[in-house]
């Protein structure tokens, strides 16, 4: 079978020439991202193979497992390349180096063919056969279902950092979800053509998604402990979790209006500095010396920075403008009496 190449960035992803065809459209598609996962690649792939076989029409005639190996440094893409070669309805990328999991889902969202796209890690820890609960809820009408380990068997220094992160995140965005970070999601084909994913932003898909007006919900899993290999969980991924989710905050709230943001801040800072100024100003009028008092290098500081704040706005407004393309504020779900809908 002919091969094509896609070449993006540093990365080469590698599909069959069927998946390549538009015209082809399977019912499911499944994401595995792997790192250094050798002993677990097979068990998931002969899992999944189980648990598609044995499910309703049309998934179990019609569907595709991709392995994204993310420069793993073990024999994890041997392993995967194995199974390619006797399933025709695997598909197999492999990064030239570790690029992270947002990375591996965006290669394997880009030759997915799926109408329903499902992703799930690799290390075993949640049952592929809750794929179809999944799309239960997905057929009431919800775009993305999440899984929800309700009683994750993980150490503490896992659980404890994740309990206070969902909440955190639940709380400050208003979607009401327990297990943001689960990797096992499950996506109509819509979702994944309309994010864009990039850093590490794979934590906050259903943030993103509702931002974008997709209905998001979460269906409860069994979770098992891992099996096979070592957790990536460390201690470096909570500082980037805190930046990454003032990230999502910002591009969610304002990244359509920066002026909001940084003028509200500029205002403020200046309103308070001129205050301080004033203040200042009665009494060098009444004849006391201000000079050497640090108030007053406050009050000037403050509306200095609220000014910078303010340019920062006009500045962002600016580069929004220049960078402006339509379709960028909104997402169709569909457009009745017009055939044509590419634009859509």
């Amino acid at each position: 079978m002919t091969t094509l190449t896609h070449i993006s960035g540093p990365e080469t992803v590698t599909r069959s020439s069927s998946a390549a065809n538009p015209s082809t459209l399977l019912a499911l598609s499944v994401v595995v991202p792997v790192f250094n996962e050798e002993e677990s690649v097979l068990p998931i792939y002969e899992r999944l193979r189980t648990v598609l076989a044995g499910g309703s029409d049309p998934y179990s005639s019609s569907y595709e497992i991709i392995f994204v190996d993310d420069g793993s440094t073990d024999d994890s893409f041997a392993v995967c390349a194995k199974i390619q070669a006797s399933d025709p309805c695997v598909r197999v990328v492999q990064f030239r180096r570790n690029s992270g999991k947002t990375a591996a889902l965006n290669a394997g969202f880009s030759i997915a063919t799926g109408a329903r796209v499902v992703t799930i890690d690799a290390d075993m820890q949640e049952d592929p056969a809750a794929i179809f609960a999944l799309f239960d809820k997905m057929d009431e009408g919800f775009d993305l279902v999440s899984a929800w380990r309700r009683e994750r068997h993980d150490p503490i220094s896992k659980t404890l950092p994740s309990r206070v992160f969902n909440t955190v995140v639940s709380r400050i965005t208003g979607i009401h979800l327990h297990d943001f970070n689960c990797g096992f999601k499950a996506y109509s084909c819509e979702v994944i053509r309309d994010l864009k994913l990039y850093g590490e932003l794979h934590r906050f898909i259903p943030v993103l998604a509702s931002q974008r007006g997709f209905k998001i919900a979460e269906v409860p899993v069994e979770h098992s402990r891992r099996r096979f290999g070592k957790s990536k969980f460390g201690a470096r991924r909570l500082g980037r979790g805190y930046l990454d989710f003032i990230q999502v905050l910002f591009l969610t709230t304002y990244l359509r209006q920066p002026l909001r943001l940084f003028g509200m801040l500029g205002t403020l800072l200046t309103l308070i500095g001129a205050l301080i100024c004033f203040y200042l100003s009665v009494l060098w009028l009444q004849g006391e010396a201000i000079g050497h008092r640090p108030l007053l290098t406050l009050g000037v500081l403050m509306v200095i920075a609220g000014f910078q704040f303010i340019s920062t706005g006009l500045v962002g407004e600016m580069l929004r403008n220049s960078s402006f393309r339509r379709g960028d504020d909104y997402s169709v779900r569909r457009i009745l009496g017009w055939e044509h809908s590419d634009n859509a």
